[in-house]
């Protein structure tokens, strides 16, 4: 684990108390960095129509689009939890090389967003 990695995963937490989560009470945070060192953060925000909500991963990944980020400008992101099998396939795609989140015993996590999805969909050229 790099330090790095471990400073985002702080910085994820922190972002996670600005999560909306009414329903499931369950707060997730992700901070992602650019290739340039920018920041962008993200929280899930719940739907009463559950499939409606977002992924913390996604919305940072959203800001950093918004930002005119492209896949292949994101180093490294920092999440409060291990993503789900979705945001997998979101990290893969914008080519994150550095995923860390904290796993349920504490300790922190991080590989290449590459190594989280076997048989991951192709990219785009």
């Amino acid at each position: 684990m790099s330090d790095a990695g471990a400073r985002l995963v702080e910085r994820a937490e922190a972002v996670a108390e600005r999560a909306y989560a009414p329903y499931s009470q369950y707060l997730v945070g992700a901070v992602v960095r650019t290739v340039d060192g920018r920041e962008f953060e993200g929280v899930n925000v719940e739907n009463a129509a559950y499939p409606l909500g977002v992924c913390a991963e996604k919305s940072a990944i959203v800001a950093a689009a918004v930002a005119g980020c492209r896949p292949g400008d994101l180093a490294a992101i920092g999440i409060t939890a291990s993503p789900c099998g979705g945001c997998r396939q979101w990290l893969y795609e914008w080519r994150i090389g550095e995923v860390s989140f904290r796993r349920e015993d504490g300790s922190i996590a991080t590989s290449p967003a590459a190594d989280l999805l076997p048989g991951a969909w192709s990219l785009p050229e």
